[in-house]
């Protein structure tokens, strides 16, 4: 009896970790973006937020990142974690350190190689795909 109690709790832990190394859906980045973006990007990610008014530059249309159809994952997930604002005007937008901590998803950046990347990033990441109007 023992042993299939200890093999049943060693499949139910190998099933969370797999469970929970999934891609978070769009409503957990937007729970997110709620607390961390919307204040200067607005609540749809206009660039229409309440502390952008008079920004100089203004806050992002965060709805426009795939004119060409094609959404910018690797682009997106280095400007929002700080790592390349190469190109982009100003330097109003922080740093969000607490979206680099945590367990990380394998995301496809658009290689085709799954990258480990910390899952609110990810989240966030998936959130911003699913508001694009271009």
């Amino acid at each position: 009896m023992m042993k299939y109690l200890i093999g049943f709790g060693l499949i139910a832990a190998v099933a969370a970790c797999v469970q929970s190394a999934t891609m978070p859906d769009a409503s957990e980045g937007g729970a997110i973006f709620a607390e961390n973006c919307a204040q200067c990007h607005g609540v749809g990610g206009k660039g229409d937020g309440l502390w952008g008014k008079g920004m100089k530059p203004a806050p992002a249309d965060l709805t426009q990142l795939s004119p060409g159809g094609e959404f910018p994952r690797a682009h997106v997930l280095s400007v929002i974690d700080g790592y390349d604002r190469t190109g982009l005007p100003g330097q109003e937008m922080p740093e969000f350190g607490l979206l680099l901590q945590g367990e990380t998803v394998p995301v496809d950046v658009g290689d085709g190689v799954m990258t480990p990347t910390p899952r609110p990033l990810a989240a966030l990441m998936a959130y911003l795909q699913s508001i694009q109007q271009g």
